[in-house]
């Protein structure tokens, strides 16, 4: 049976937005008789709260979005990154960084890319320097496409896609305090729980250059990919935790009917797919 998984992080309550992207996956689960499975991303303990991970599973129930019974909580998994993060060490591939994101945006030859610095390299070339010092460990793209060779990815809307990792730099693959980070456990996550198709929105199309690298130097399966649009409010700006608009909370806590909500999601959606239509 194919499958997908809808994998929110537990930083804030959900918004109109992962609405959407919940519906683009358990849509095709119903079209390709497949199967959604929810996955908690909480990793990063001090972003996340109890509370919201309780309200993302009462979002979803009342919006009518059922899952299997096993829910994978990243924070309790720490083994299975751990085990990853040793075979990149084996292969070389990695190395110390002390540099805080304002290091990096002072450094005047990092350029950007979707509002992310893309790291420079000022500490791979003089690991032993920062070794004894709390550090992330970077992946070095360079030499990890060294070893790859050229690599493929395949979009739903796009085709066919040759990995470009370059283009985001040196990302971190372990962050101090934390032993892993969003690159290598959902990498590692969705090769664990069997994971075919991944369903997520546009924005994060770049990062699976890195993906599908990471997939390579771990001799992972490659999934089939679809990057959906993002959701636009009536300002043509996406919702976003961090601006707290059109929460599922809010709305059902409201005495809204889920079947509304949707409708809503619907025309939101289709909206958008018009004024990209006549832009």
């Amino acid at each position: 049976m194919k499958k997908t998984r809808f994998a929110p992080s537990p930083t804030g309550y959900l918004h109109l937005g992962h609405a959407y992207s919940a519906m683009q996956c358990w849509s095709w689960a119903s079209q390709e008789g497949g199967s959604v499975i929810l996955r908690i991303e909480d990793i990063d303990q001090a972003r996340c709260r109890e509370l919201f991970v309780q309200g993302i599973f009462d979002d979803l129930s009342w919006m009518g979005f059922a899952w299997e019974d096993s829910v994978r909580f990243q924070s309790q998994h720490g083994e299975d990154y751990q085990a990853a993060l040793g075979k990149l060490q084996d292969l070389g591939v990695l190395y110390p960084c002390t540099c805080s994101r304002k290091d990096i945006e002072k450094a005047l030859s990092a350029p950007h890319i979707e509002d992310q610095s893309i790291y420079p390299g000022t500490c791979r070339d003089n690991p032993a320097a920062v070794q004894e010092m709390p550090h992330n460990l970077r992946l070095d793209v360079k030499k990890a496409i060294g070893i790859t060779g050229p690599l493929f990815w395949t979009d739903e809307r796009a085709g066919k896609q040759q990995a470009e990792p370059a283009q985001l730099g040196d990302v971190v693959i372990a962050r101090k305090g934390i032993g892993t980070s969003y690159h290598l456990s959902v990498v590692v996550d969705d090769a664990l729980q069997g994971i075919d198709t991944i369903i997520r929105g546009q924005d994060l199309f770049q990062v699976t250059h890195i993906h599908r690298l990471l997939q390579a130097l771990l001799e992972l399966h490659t999934p089939h990919y679809i990057h959906h649009d993002l959701l636009l409010d009536k300002d043509g700006k996406r919702f976003a935790k961090r601006l707290g608009g059109g929460l599922i909370r809010t709305l059902r806590e409201g005495g809204q009917h889920p079947a509304n909500v949707l409708e809503k999601i619907k025309l939101f959606s289709q909206e958008d797919a018009d004024s990209q239509s006549q832009a």
